[in-house]
């Protein structure tokens, strides 16, 4: 079992407002200004690394999890480049080109609403 392979995980919180950009559906309530509470994971994937034992720093991943999300916190994401139109998805790719330098093995970002029980899934290559 010394080609065993593990992914950790690592969450974190932030509320953010946004519209998006004409464009979509006519009409639609989403080109207004709203706010949604986030829920984003990051996982790394990856064998163990001595001589610790472990994939990665649970506390590096936290950390930089959370200055990412703190970043966004209570603002308005359409400010941030590349979210112009912050979408579920290109909330993913952001974090993603954020934490990929630190975390090589960074396989999954998931970004979800669950108060409106939406979520979505970037799988990083």
């Amino acid at each position: 079992m010394n080609n065993s392979v593990f992914e950790i995980t690592k969450a974190a919180g932030f509320d953010a407002a946004h519209h998006l950009p004409d464009g979509g559906p006519e009409g639609s309530p989403y080109t207004r200004l709203h706010g949604h509470s986030f829920r984003v994971e990051a996982t790394v994937r990856g064998q163990m690394v001595p001589p610790v034992g472990w994939v990665a720093d649970f506390a590096q991943l936290d950390a930089a999890l959370k200055a990412i999300a703190n970043d966004l916190d209570h603002g308005y994401l359409n400010d941030k480049p590349g979210l112009e139109s912050p979408t579920l998805e290109r909330i993913c790719l952001y974090f993603a080109e954020r934490l990929k330098p630190q975390f090589p093995g960074l396989c999954r970002v998931v970004l979800s609403r669950p108060t409106i029980g939406e979520s979505c899934a970037l799988i990083v290559e």
